[in-house]
């Protein structure tokens, strides 16, 4: 396998993780109380915080040859 189609792979799975992260927090806000709001919201922002990380690691760790 090549660097570049590695690259998209991961990139695929920051992606979901921010996907992730946009319906835990939203799942946490409106849908949940107490406790469990908390747990899913603390695994919400780890999920965006991930994604955003291996994001911004691929977008500038530069062209592929």
């Amino acid at each position: 396998m090549s660097e570049s189609m590695l690259k998209m792979y991961i990139s695929f799975a920051g992606m979901v993780l921010l996907l992730v992260a946009i319906g835990l927090i939203l799942l946490s806000r409106y849908k949940l109380k107490g406790v469990l709001a908390g747990i899913v919201a603390i695994f919400a922002y780890l999920s965006l915080i991930t994604g955003g990380l291996i994001i911004f690691y691929i977008v500038f760790s530069g062209p592929t040859v």
